[in-house]
């Protein structure tokens, strides 16, 4: 036992994760950087796991994790759903691909009506890259504009229109592969700015304004109170188009989204994740004038130059419009959002007060039924509550790229306590309990003592 206790934190994950460790190693022979998704890429090495149930998954090694990645935010009714792995079955009996419409996409298509407030007409994806990347386009053909505003630090996917400005430095725009014309279409309006937006809208060559409306990375950069009324007022002023990016927030927030939580809305509504009910699967819905760019018309010449096509061999695949319409049943109803808001405030408030009452540097933060651990900086507002927004922090340290030492500790002795943490953050479900909470608050009580212990808090 006296050896077990001197053991580093990284020392014991290595040992502990071994099989983890073995795939890791085979599979840089075969992937870059060894990883299928950049966000799975881990020091010193990323987990693999088998199989997951609601609010837990298993890894090769056998630990069994509360997780907090669920599905990269997809999964807030939870892995494994039993209706929604019911309706995925049937259907596979039926067929994953039949090359034609089908009753399925008619009912999904319904459920994002009547949930989502803006959505008066819509389009299915595959993603939610694949749905930014629609929307930007009709923004541009509908009005005639050619440039598209986004916020730094705001993540849109990975699409050429998409990348300027969301890693830092956020001031270096260039992105390598992407031509400098495609850079130079994006304007990168500074972190929750609106009088640069002001000033820049008024030139009249913005097509749309797009943004996460939790702010940036899943409230990562968190936006002010009252902002996005704000700026829907400014794109209004101006005739431009606002596009709510609702990859995370669509459902999660509200039954409704965003839009529906701050009653907002916006003129398009990208959706991935949640929308597909854990399959691939993506949507761009707005207003119906909006959508009528995509028509086909009796009019040869509106469809070879005016409208805009929209091919995609998965869109609306049977197995993905079962999943997503059960799933969307499901958060229909609000006390699926306000059971995961309240799990996520319980850690939020339990994991400041382990700082606080020890006295380290950090804090936690976020919103709805998201939260984010930020270890070695302090912020003027720390609190051994629930926290929002922190105060006084610089916006590139929020979101500081690839993990640096105090996170890789962080999710390592996470994972060792038997929790998966996404990134130094989380995202909650419909499956996490109180005890779930508790468990991992004690759990990263030890796992930053330990930090401190190693002397890693040390200027």
């Amino acid at each position: 036992m006296a050896q077990q206790a001197t053991r580093t934190i990284e020392r014991e994950f290595v040992e502990e994760f071994d099989g983890s460790r073995q795939r890791a190693m085979a599979a840089i022979e075969i992937f870059p950087a060894g990883i299928t998704h950049d966000v799975r890429f881990a020091k010193p090495f990323p987990i693999y796991c088998t199989r997951a149930e609601g609010a837990y998954k298993w890894d090769v090694d056998g630990h069994q994790l509360i997780d907090y990645a669920m599905g990269h935010g997809a999964l807030i009714a939870g892995h494994n759903h039993p209706e929604i792995k019911a309706v995925v079955a049937e259907q596979l009996e039926r067929g994953t691909h039949l090359g034609a419409s089908t009753d399925y996409e008619l009912a999904w298509g319904d459920w994002v009506q009547r949930l989502v407030p803006s959505a008066e007409r819509l389009k299915f994806t595959s993603s939610g890259t694949e749905s930014t990347l629609l929307g930007m386009r009709l923004a541009r053909a509908y009005t005639g504009r050619e440039k598209i505003m986004k916020f730094t630090g705001h993540f849109h996917g990975w699409q050429d229109y998409a990348l300027p400005g969301e890693k830092p430095p956020f001031d270096v725009h260039n992105v390598p592969g992407v031509p400098k014309g495609t850079v130079d279409s994006v304007v990168v309006a500074p972190v929750n700015d609106l009088e640069f937006v002001d000033q820049r809208l008024s030139e009249g060559d913005v097509a749309a304004v797009i943004l996460e409306p939790s702010g940036a990375s899943y409230t990562t950069i968190p936006l002010p109170e009252g902002f996005l009324k704000e700026l829907r007022a400014l794109t209004e002023k101006h005739d431009t188009l606002l596009i709510f990016d609702e990859v995370i927030t669509g459902f999660r927030w509200a039954p409704g989204g965003a839009q529906e939580r701050f009653d907002v809305l916006p003129d398009i509504t990208t959706m991935a994740k949640i929308v597909a009910g854990g399959l691939p699967g993506g949507c761009v819905a707005g207003k119906r004038a909006i959508f009528d760019m995509l028509e086909i018309k009796d009019d040869p010449e509106w469809n070879a130059l005016k409208r805009i096509g929209h091919p995609g061999t998965y869109n609306a695949n049977p197995l993905s419009a079962v999943a997503g319409a059960k799933c969307l049943e499901i958060v229909s109803d609000p006390a699926v959002q306000r059971h995961s808001d309240d799990m996520a405030a319980r850690f939020r408030a339990g994991a400041n007060d382990v700082l606080v009452s020890n006295d380290i540097p950090g804090f936690v933060y976020g919103e709805a039924s998201v939260f984010h651990i930020m270890l070695g900086e302090t912020c003027d507002n720390m609190t051994s509550g629930d926290l929002r927004m922190p105060e006084g922090v610089d916006p590139a340290k929020l979101k500081a790229g690839p993990a640096g030492p105090l996170e890789v500790a962080l999710n390592s002795g996470m994972l060792i306590e038997g929790a998966h943490l996404f990134h130094g953050g989380g995202l909650l479900s419909m499956k996490h309990t109180a005890e779930d909470i508790d468990k991992t608050i004690e759990g990263f009580k030890r796992t930053v003592l330990r930090m401190r212990d190693e002397g890693m808090f040390e200027s």
